[in-house]
């Protein structure tokens, strides 16, 4: 004697599927990430002081600068914003640490691991403005005291022409 089982019918679905996607808190809205200010710092590509005098240009620039790194970086990142505050230079506005999670493939296979990162938001400082000079593209201060006083000639001579 066969017995025979009855299996139900899956249940129809009444909503569409949804994907769900878990985004890191380091990760922020494209605009955000695409900060004109900020600087991601490694620890292999470029010298200590470029970033030292590329975070001064873009407080020059914005008033304040963002520099952020992962892993290794941090330390370079703290001792950018030391040295900048050392000098009197800067003002820390925030720090920010986190941990963000990476994927590894150089195993052959993928690997999670967690990676620290941080975020310090430096300000201008009251002296900043006495102790860098402005940015001048490359030029001596007395060339561009020469070249303000050409334009300013050949705008009066100008003016003076065309009342003629």
């Amino acid at each position: 004697m066969a017995m025979e089982v009855a299996t139900p019918a899956p249940a129809p679905l009444t909503a569409p599927e949804r994907n769900i996607v878990l985004v890191p808190s380091s990760v922020k809205a494209t605009a955000e990430s695409h900060k004109k200010n900020r600087i991601q710092v490694s620890n292999t590509k470029k010298p200590l002081f470029f970033y030292v005098n590329l975070a001064k240009r873009y407080m020059q620039q914005h008033n304040e600068v963002e520099l952020s790194a992962l892993g290794m970086a941090i330390t370079t990142v703290v001792t950018i914003s030391e040295i900048l505050k050392n000098n009197g230079l800067a003002i820390e506005k925030k720090v920010l640490t986190s941990t963000v999670g990476m994927k590894d493939e150089t195993k052959g296979r993928m690997v999670q691991k967690a990676k620290a990162s941080i975020e310090i938001v430096l300000g201008k400082s009251d002296k900043f403005d006495s102790l860098v000079p402005p940015v001048t593209n490359g030029k001596t201060p007395e060339e561009v005291a020469k070249a303000e006083t050409d334009a300013a000639i050949e705008a009066q001579e100008e003016a003076a022409a065309t009342e003629a």
